[in-house]
């Protein structure tokens, strides 16, 4: 019976709150872009597209807040009117009594990490193609002064430009080592084509080493791998962990362990993105151990507390997150270590409330 009846209280306060906050995450982004819409002419139905389209990153934003509102408000209203005294004195604990909320928020947090990878990943980055295509942006792809490894670490590539339009390297230097990490042969080209999912390579020499001395070959060129990997990995890195599923972001980031390139940042946004749904259990778990802290002004006081610990937790979450960007700390603890904290937190602030 009670279990209903916390349900019924919060329920609907949720559902009004997603329509309000997503409504007005919307507009915010419509707002701030309105001044490029009217100066490049974009259609109202246009407008009115990229907007839909970015309605479920909103409705992602609005979640958390939504269910923060609503245990919030629900708590602190049957607090106001002396109901939850009831409830106390009857034998039944704080935590019994909002286990229902819990567990809807915990299913939400399940839920919520489907919902970004299926839905709102796809229709964020449709909407932000729709976006630059109908503004008239260009994203320049061409990268210089360019250096990976290849084959396990045992190549090194070195190219002056990548000209993306053309898919064409110019100024092409390649260092290959043997299995004792010993070297092989180098590799001079001057320019390579991708055509037909391969690479064309012109003006190509190889030297080896012969005594103590680096000689030209005159072997057939054919004997000699030279570039291996994709055009992909020479362009310049315009790939953002956050607006890639969590299928392709595993596979960006086993590419750039692949070729030596830094990775930490990635991780801890690959990472974040299994960490940040629990936002939404830990803001229930936060209000439910902050309501009701005082007896007067118990909605708004309760509400300003869980607003509070919650950019605690956002604040906590950006700093770990530079931290482990930058390798002062494992991407996996950037990502989970707010998340572990607030929980203890949570529970500290539930032994403590107020029954």
């Amino acid at each position: 019976m009670f279990d209903r009846y916390i349900l019924k209280k919060f329920f609907p306060v949720f559902l009004l709150s997603i329509f309000f906050f997503s409504f007005v995450v919307v507009l915010i982004d419509l707002f701030i872009n309105i001044f490029n819409y009217i100066s490049m002419g974009v259609p109202f139905l246009k407008v009115m597209q990229v907007e839909l389209l970015f309605l479920p990153k909103a409705m992602s934003y609005s979640i958390p807040l939504s269910v923060l509102f609503a245990t919030s408000y629900s708590l602190s209203n049957l607090y106001a009117k002396n109901e939850l005294t009831s409830i106390f004195a009857s034998g039944i604990s704080l935590f019994r009594f909002t286990l229902p909320i819990l567990i809807t928020s915990l299913i939400l947090s399940i839920g919520f990490l489907f919902f970004d990878d299926f839905l709102v990943v796809p229709t964020l980055s449709k909407k932000e193609q729709l976006q630059d295509t109908l503004l008239h942006r260009s994203t320049n792809l061409n990268n210089n002064m360019i250096v990976i490894r290849g084959d396990g670490g045992k190549r090194v590539y070195r190219v002056t430009f990548y000209d993306n339009e053309q898919k064409r390297l110019h100024g092409i230097y390649i260092v290959q080592r043997d299995d004792n990490n010993r070297l092989s042969y180098i590799v001079i080209a001057d320019s390579a084509l991708w055509i037909n999912e391969k690479w064309e390579v012109y003006g190509a020499k190889v030297y080896k080493i012969d005594g103590e001395n680096l000689v030209m070959t005159s072997l057939n060129l054919s004997d000699y791998t030279f570039i291996e990997e994709g055009p992909e990995i020479f362009k310049k890195n315009v790939i953002s962990i956050q607006t890639v599923n969590i299928r392709e972001a595993k596979v960006y980031i086993n590419h750039l362990k692949r070729v030596g390139l830094p990775y930490n940042k990635e991780l801890s946004e690959y990472y974040k993105k299994f960490s940040f749904p629990f936002v939404v259990f830990l803001v229930a778990f936060l209000s439910i151990g902050l309501s009701g802290k005082t007896r007067k002004n118990v909605l708004l006081l309760s509400l300003a507390f869980s607003l509070s610990a919650a950019v605690g937790f956002y604040v906590m979450q950006m700093i770990t997150m530079l931290m482990a960007g930058n390798g002062k700390i494992s991407p996996f603890m950037g990502a989970w270590f707010p998340v572990i904290v607030f929980f203890v937190l949570s529970i500290v602030f539930l032994r403590h409330a107020r029954t």
